[in-house]
């Protein structure tokens, strides 16, 4: 949890906006800053804050930014809704209501000595982006890295000088794909889904961490365990309709399960009835 967090989890703290970032057409990063003490939020991969746009509303988002840089508080979304769409329209300096962090986290601990295959599509590598932070701050730990990505065109690829960064490197296998190659695109086309099958890590050690929108993390799952991954070892982020983030309002319950609360982030095999639901 973050340090000095306040005793009301339902009470925002204030921080400052100190840096913003357009990543794509309709999607955007903010780098937050507390306004008092601590100068610090710790936080672990996978977790997310409910952000609080004073006079607007609230949103929970996915912190996007590295664990292992406590001091820099980032979040990335997009522009979709009154929330966000005010978000968008704050400037440096101004302020915004933070509670968290709150959920649970992907599990790189406990995934130590395995080979790491990332699932991403569109959005959803911004709550995977600190799961490569942590990875490369602790990359003897771990056997092979591998990233597949996923997005509707070129124009909406998140991140576009990590990526090629992280491409550069011998330690990193990084894989990404269109469903329409516009423009001077010459790399894959398809679905994120259709990486899978020709990705390289051993399916007896491995560990998956898919994130994405609901329809692309259940084919995702399908094709990992069609390589032979134990759904066990499959791990999925479901940020799915949360509203006060601590499990009170009901809004996010799903069955027995409050995503806010014993989620974001599942262990596909035991929530693997969910996704075969028909209204879900």
């Amino acid at each position: 949890m973050a340090v000095g967090i306040n005793d009301d989890p339902m009470m925002p703290r204030q921080f400052k906006i100190q840096r913003l970032k357009r990543d794509t057409v309709d999607t955007f990063s903010m780098e937050l800053k507390p306004v008092s003490d601590p100068k610090e939020f710790n936080f672990l991969p996978g977790q997310f804050n409910m952000l609080y746009v004073f006079g607007v509303g609230e949103v929970p988002i996915s912190i996007s930014g590295d664990p292992t840089k406590p001091e820099k508080l980032v979040h990335t979304t997009r522009a979709v809704g009154n929330v966000t769409n005010a978000m968008d329209n704050l400037k440096k300096g101004q302020t915004i209501g933070v509670r968290g962090p709150l959920g649970t986290s992907w599990p790189v601990e406990k995934a130590e000595g395995n080979d790491i295959i990332l699932v991403a599509g569109g959005i959803g590598l911004a709550p995977l982006r600190p799961v490569m932070y942590y990875l490369l701050a602790h990359r003897e730990s771990y056997g092979k890295v591998v990233l597949l990505y996923g997005t509707r065109t070129p124009g909406d690829i998140l991140f576009q000088k990590e990526l090629e960064n992280w491409r550069s490197r011998l330690d990193l296998e990084i894989h990404i794909t269109v469903d329409r190659g516009t423009g001077s695109w010459r790399g894959n086309v398809g679905v994120v889904t259709n990486l899978i099958a020709r990705a390289p890590f051993d399916h007896l050690n491995c560990t998956a961490m898919v994130c994405g929108p609901e329809i692309m993390m259940r084919f995702s799952a399908l094709g990992l365990q069609k390589r032979g991954v134990d759904g066990k070892d499959i791990y999925v982020s479901m940020e799915r309709n949360m509203k006060c983030g601590i499990g009170l309002c009901g809004h996010c319950q799903i069955g027995n399960i409050f995503v806010c609360k014993d989620g974001p982030v599942f262990r596909y095999s035991d929530i693997r009835e969910i996704f075969t639901r028909r209204e879900f």
